[in-house]
């Protein structure tokens, strides 16, 4: 199973970062469409992400429609506080293509335009703005691979004091 990560004009290095980690924790595939708030050889980045880098695929692409290639339009999930649909309600194919937009001013219109029946959004707070595009990122990748039962993931059991699992 194949979720891909688009993040479209990233701006802060530490996100992407740590987006790079929970990519590279789910065996995810990232997509960043340039241009790039940062580069790619940054420090910072690289120090987020830190000892993850090597299992971590990641793919840099001029456009968005690069970046989304031939992926059937039922398989893109643009991710939007504008989204007027619960990101749980959705069902997640396999391939997935999961988009968001940079951190200061989420996907286009256009985008979201685009999209309209298929715009995801995290349930938040009345007067919440957004979620930080990290903690967005890890929402949703991990309520995919939920629907898809966690398959090609281990799971570690905690167990209580009494040795039950938790």
């Amino acid at each position: 199973m194949t979720l891909h990560i688009v993040l479209v004009n990233p701006e802060i290095p530490q996100n992407t970062g740590n987006i790079v980690r929970t990519c590279a924790a789910l065996g995810a595939v990232l997509h960043l469409v340039e241009p790039l708030g940062f580069s790619i050889a940054d420090r910072y980045l690289k120090r987020a992400g830190l000892d993850y880098w090597h299992m971590a695929s990641v793919e840099t692409h001029p456009s968005l429609e690069e970046a989304l290639g031939n992926a059937p339009r039922e398989s893109i999930f643009p991710a939007s506080a504008r989204g007027t649909r619960s990101h749980i309600s959705a069902a997640y194919p396999d391939p997935c293509w999961i988009v968001f937009g940079p951190e200061s001013t989420g996907l286009s219109d256009h985008i979201v335009d685009s999209y309209a029946g298929q715009v995801v959004r995290i349930p938040m707070r009345e007067g919440a703005r957004s979620l930080n595009l990290s903690n967005a990122v890890a929402v949703l990748a991990y309520e995919v691979f939920r629907q898809w039962g966690f398959d090609g993931l281990s799971a570690v059991r905690a167990a209580t004091t009494e040795g039950e699992p938790v």
